[in-house]
C-alpha cells in the first residue's frame, strides 16, 4: 500500500510535464525568464504585431520570423527541456554536458533559421555543415526525449530509425514498399533539414495552435478559474448523495477542457476532491479510481481536447469545428454515464452527500439550472449576432469595436458583481469540517470567468453571413488576450468596488498571477513541444520508406482481414503504447501506422469507415492509457493524493472508464454517434437513445440498477445496450441493407440513383505487391442527373462494358479516388480491373423500429432497500 505525502502527487505533475530539477536560484531565475520569453514570443507570433513592426521600421525580419517560428519553438523546448528535466540523478545541479546540450540543440535549430537562404539555394545537396548540424539536432532532441518523455519514446524513434537507415538492407522490405535504403546524409536532410521530419506537421501544429491553448489554460488556472469551476461543482452536485464524487466527475470534465493534461488535471482537481470522497465513505483506490476516470476524460471534452485534437486538424484535413462536432455527443454521453456509475457506487455503499447551507438543490432543480445556463448562452450569443448585422450597415466591417464594448461592459458588471460577495478561496479539504459552499454567491463570485471561455467559444463556432469563423490559432489567442486582461485587472477592479484600499497591492497580484500563467504555461509545453518533434521522426521515417505498409501488413495478417479483430489490436496497440508515450505522440504514431489500415480492412469487408472515425478511435485509446494499469501515471498521481494502492486505483479507473472504451468501437459501425450526416432532430434522437444505452451499460458493468442485478439481468441489460448502439444489426438479420447489381443492371441502378443518395461501388484488381486479386469498397453521392456512365465519370472513374463486365481503368492523378485505387492495385496486370457490383440502398423500414420495443423484464424495485 503506497503512503505517499501529498507533494508526491505534486512531484509527480513536475517529473511528467514541467520538469523536476532543483538547481538553485541561478538557474530557477534562467528557467523563470526563458519560460516567460518563450510564451511572449508564442503571443507575438499569433498576432499582427510582426506585421506592423515590419511595415513600420521597413525591418523585414520582425515578420520574417514568423516563417521560422516553429524552428525557435523547438530550440525553446530544447533548451528548457535540458535545464527543467534532471537527468542521471542531477536533480540539484546542471552538470556541464547539460549545459553543453543546451547550447548544441538551439545552435542546431537556429543554424536553420540563421542561414535559411544559404539552405534554400541548395536543397537536397547538403554540406557537411548542414549534415553535422542535423546529427547534432538529432542527437539533443533523443536526448531530451529521454529526459522529458521517458525511453520508450526514444526506443520507438530508434526502431524507426533503424528502419530508414538499415531496411533497404531487407528484401521483405523492399519488395513490399520498394524501399532500397538511405544514406546518413539523405536522412538527416530529411529529418532535420526540410519539414517532411522533425519540423512537419506536428510540430507545426505545436507551435500555431497548442502552445495558445495551453497557455490559454494556464493563464485561467492561475487566475483563480480553475478553483472556481470546482466550488462551482461542489455548490451544485455537493449535497446530493456521493455529491463529492459527482463534483469531482463536474469539475474535471470544466478543467479537463482547458488543462490538455490528464496528469495535471488529477493533481489540480483531486488534491481537493479525493479527501472529501474519502471522508464520505469512498476507500482511498475508489476516491482515485473517480477522479482518474473523470480527468482523462477531459481531454475529450470539447472545445479544447488536448493537443491531439489540433493534429487531428491537419491529419483528416478538416476544420476544428467538426472536430468539435464529432467530439460533442461522445464526450457528453461518456461523462453523463460516469455520473451515473458515481451514483451507482454511492447507492451500494449508502453514502450521503455533504452539509450545505440553505436551501436544498434536487437534481430535477440541477437539470434546470443546466438547461437554463444553455439557453442563457445561446440567448446572448444570439443577441450579439443580432446587434452586430444591425450595425453592419452603419459600420461596415467595424462592429468587432461594438461587440468589444459590450464585452467589455459584461466584464465590468460582473466584476461588480463578484464584489459584492467574498473571495472564492481554496479551501482545506483536510479541514475538520467541510460543507458545500453556496450556489448564488459561489457562482456569481466567478461568473467573469467564463468571459474569456465564450470568447474562444465564439471564435470558434460562430458563423453568419457577415461573421466569418476563425481559425483555432486566432480564436485562441483573442481568448487568451481576454484572459491575459482579466487576470490582470480582476484582483484591481474589485478592490476599486470595495472601497479601494487595497488596490495597489491587488494589482501587484495579479500582475503575479500573469506571470506565473506565463511561466506555467511555458513549462506544460516542455514535454509537448518535444513529443511533436520527436514524433516527426516517425513520420518522416514513413514518408521516407512506407513504414506504414509493413506495420500495416503484419496487423492485417495477424487480424486475418477481420475489422473487429483489427480494432481491438489497435486498441491494444494504443494502451500498450500510451502506457508509455503521451497522449500526443501515442496519438500520431498509432494513427500514422494504423489509420490507412482500419479504412483499407473496412472496404474490404464492404465497410466504408470515415476518417475521422479511425483518429477518434485511436484519440480515445491513447487517453484510456493514462489510467491502464500497471504504468497508468494518472493514477499513480491520484494514489499518491489518496494514499491508496496505485495498481487498483489504475484497475478501478479502467472499470469506470469501460463505458469510455465502448464508445469508439460504437461510432466506427454506427456513425450517428459523432453526428455524420445527421439532422438536428435526427441528432437529439442519436443522443437520447444513445445515453440511455451507455447508462444501462454503465449499470451491467457495476452488476447495480435499482438494486444489485441477477446475472440474467445483467446479460438483458446488454443485449439492449447492444440493440440501442447497433440497432441496424438486428434490422440486417431481416433484410439486407444494399442490394447488389452487377453488369449493365449496375449502370442502369446508378442512373436511377437520385441525386444525393450514396452508392456503394465494389472494386476487383489485382494487388500491386502481390499480384493476386483483392478488393475494395468505395463510395460515390452523384451530385447531378445523368446516366451512370456520367456519373461514374464525374467520379474520376472510366467504365467500360464488355460482355456484361464492367472494366475500369487507373483513376487519373487529382481525381477522388486516385489515392485509394492507384495506390494499392495494378490496373496493368494479367487481369483487368473491374466493378463487381454496386449495392444501392434498400428501402426498408427505419432502424429505430427496435428502439421501441420494451424490455421483457423489470428489475424488481422491491429488492432496492434505499431511494434513488
Amino acid at each position: 500500500m503506497s503512503d505517499k505525502p501529498q507533494l508526491s502527487a505534486e512531484e509527480m505533475v513536475a517529473a511528467a510535464d514541467t520538469g523536476a530539477r532543483q538547481a538553485g536560484p541561478a538557474v530557477s531565475k534562467l528557467i523563470f525568464a526563458l519560460c516567460i520569453i518563450w510564451s511572449l514570443f508564442q503571443l507575438y507570433i499569433a498576432s499582427k504585431l510582426p506585421g506592423v513592426l515590419a511595415q513600420m521600421t521597413g525591418v523585414s525580419e520582425f515578420a520574417n520570423i514568423v516563417a521560422q517560428a516553429r524552428y525557435v519553438h523547438l530550440a525553446f523546448a530544447l533548451l528548457l527541456a535540458t535545464l527543467a528535466f534532471p537527468i542521471m540523478g542531477h536533480r540539484d545541479r546542471v552538470p556541464a554536458y547539460d549545459w553543453a546540450l543546451a547550447v548544441l540543440g538551439v545552435a542546431a535549430c537556429l543554424y536553420l533559421v540563421v542561414f535559411r537562404f544559404e539552405i534554400a539555394q541548395r536543397p537536397g545537396l547538403w554540406s557537411m555543415t548542414d549534415i553535422v548540424m542535423s546529427g547534432i539536432g538529432m542527437v539533443v532532441l533523443m536526448v531530451a526525449t529521454f529526459r522529458s518523455l521517458g525511453l520508450p519514446l526514444v526506443i520507438i524513434c530508434s526502431l524507426f530509425l533503424a528502419l530508414a537507415f538499415f531496411g533497404g538492407y531487407s528484401a521483405w522490405i523492399g519488395n513490399l514498399t520498394n524501399y532500397g535504403g538511405a544514406s546518413f546524409s539523405k536522412a538527416m536532410g530529411h529529418y532535420w533539414m526540410q519539414t517532411e521530419g522533425v519540423f512537419g506537421v506536428a510540430l507545426g501544429v505545436s507551435t500555431t495552435m497548442i502552445f495558445l491553448f495551453v497557455l490559454f489554460g494556464a493563464l485561467l488556472e492561475k487566475a483563480g478559474g480553475g478553483n472556481w469551476f470546482i466550488k462551482v461543482a461542489i455548490a451544485l452536485l455537493g449535497a446530493l448523495r456521493g455529491g463529492p464524487a459527482k463534483a469531482a466527475v463536474l469539475s474535471s470534465m470544466m478543467t479537463g477542457m482547458i488543462s490538455g493534461s490528464s496528469i495535471a488535471n488529477t493533481v489540480t482537481t483531486g488534491t481537493f476532491t479525493i479527501p472529501l470522497m474519502k471522508r464520505i465513505g469512498f476507500s482511498p483506490e475508489k476516491a482515485g479510481a473517480v477522479e482518474v476516470a473523470s480527468s482523462t476524460n477531459g481531454q475529450l471534452t470539447p472545445p479544447v481536447m488536448g493537443a491531439a485534437a489540433f493534429l487531428m486538424v491537419e491529419y483528416v484535413n478538416i476544420p476544428y469545428i467538426e472536430v468539435v462536432k464529432h467530439a460533442f455527443l461522445p464526450a457528453v454521453i461518456s461523462y453523463i454515464a460516469l455520473l451515473y456509475i458515481v451514483h451507482l457506487e454511492s447507492l451500494k455503499m449508502g453514502l450521503r452527500g455533504l452539509d450545505k447551507p440553505g436551501r436544498a438543490i434536487g437534481v430535477p432543480m440541477i437539470l434546470i439550472l443546466f438547461l437554463t445556463g444553455f439557453l442563457g448562452m445561446a440567448a446572448i450569443t444570439m443577441a450579439v449576432i443580432g446587434i452586430r448585422m444591425l450595425l453592419e450597415p452603419l459600420m461596415p466591417g467595424e462592429t468587432i469595436y461594438a461587440a468589444l464594448v459590450l464585452l467589455g461592459l459584461a466584464y465590468v458588471g460582473l466584476v461588480f458583481v463578484a464584489s459584492r460577495y467574498p473571495d472564492i478561496e481554496v479551501d482545506d479539504p483536510n479541514a475538520p469540517v467541510v460543507s458545500a459552499p453556496r450556489l448564488t454567491p459561489t457562482l456569481l463570485g466567478g461568473a467573469y470567468y467564463a468571459l474569456p471561455i465564450f470568447v474562444l467559444v465564439w471564435n470558434l463556432m460562430v458563423r453568419t453571413d457577415t461573421l466569418e469563423r476563425l481559425s483555432p490559432a486566432l480564436s485562441a489567442f483573442w481568448a487568451t488576450i481576454a484572459m491575459i486582461i482579466v487576470a490582470l485587472t480582476h484582483r484591481p477592479l474589485k478592490a476599486m468596488f470595495r472601497g479601494g484600499s487595497a488596490m495597489a497591492g491587488e494589482t501587484l497580484a495579479g500582475f503575479a498571477d500573469f506571470v506565473s500563467g506565463l511561466v506555467a504555461g511555458a513549462r506544460n509545453m516542455i514535454g509537448i513541444g518535444v513529443a511533436t518533434g520527436a514524433a516527426g521522426i516517425i513520420v518522416g521515417t514513413i514518408s521516407l520508406t512506407g513504414a506504414h505498409q509493413i506495420i500495416g501488413q503484419v496487423i492485417e495478417t495477424i487480424s486475418g482481414g477481420n475489422l473487429m479483430i483489427l480494432l481491438i489490436l489497435v486498441a491494444i496497440l494504443s494502451l500498450i503504447l500510451g502506457m508509455g508515450l503521451p497522449t500526443t505522440a501515442n496519438y500520431i504514431v498509432v494513427s500514422s501506422l494504423m489509420a490507412p489500415v482500419i479504412i483499407s480492412v473496412g472496404a474490404q469487408s464492404g465497410l466504408i469507415v470515415p476518417l475521422i472515425a479511425v483518429h477518434m478511435f485511436v484519440f480515445y485509446f491513447g487517453i484510456l492509457a493514462d489510467d491502464t494499469p500497471p504504468v497508468g501515471l494518472a493514477a499513480y498521481a491520484a494514489a499518491a493524493i489518496s494514499r491508496g494502492d496505485p495498481i487498483k486505483t489504475g484497475l478501478v479507473g479502467f472499470s469506470y472508464d469501460i463505458r469510455t472504451a465502448l464508445l469508439p468501437f460504437m461510432f466506427i459501425f454506427n456513425t450517428d454517434l459523432l453526428l455524420i450526416d445527421v439532422t438536428f432532430f435526427h441528432a437529439i434522437l442519436v443522443f437520447c437513445v444513445s445515453l440511455v444505452a451507455m447508462l444501462l451499460f454503465a449499470a451491467a458493468t457495476q452488476g447495480y440498477f435499482i438494486a444489485k442485478s441477477r446475472l440474467w439481468e445483467t446479460a438483458a441489460i446488454l443485449l439492449i445496450v447492444f440493440t440501442l448502439f447497433r440497432p441496424g444489426f438486428w434490422l440486417d438479420r431481416i433484410e439486407p441493407e444494399f442490394q447488389g447489381y452487377e453488369g449493365a443492371a449496375a449502370i442502369e441502378a446508378l442512373g436511377s440513383l437520385p441525386v444525393g443518395s450514396p452508392a456503394r461501388i465494389e472494386v476487383e484488381a489485382p494487388d500491386f505487391d502481390t499480384g493476386e486479386l483483392a478488393s475494395t469498397t468505395i463510395e460515390i453521392t452523384p451530385e447531378s442527373d445523368g446516366d451512370g456512365i456520367a456519373r461514374l465519370d464525374a467520379a474520376g472513374l472510366t467504365v467500360m462494358e464488355e460482355g456484361g463486365t464492367l472494366l475500369l481503368e487507373e483513376p487519373f492523378p487529382g481525381t477522388p479516388f486516385f489515392e485509394t485505387l492507384a495506390n494499392g492495385f495494378d490496373f496493368y496486370g494479367d487481369e483487368p480491373a473491374r466493378i463487381v457490383s454496386v449495392k444501392v440502398e434498400n428501402d426498408r423500414m427505419p432502424k429505430e423500429v427496435f428502439f421501441i420495443r420494451r424490455a421483457a423484464w423489470r428489475p424488481s424495485r422491491r429488492r432496492s432497500r434505499q431511494p434513488p
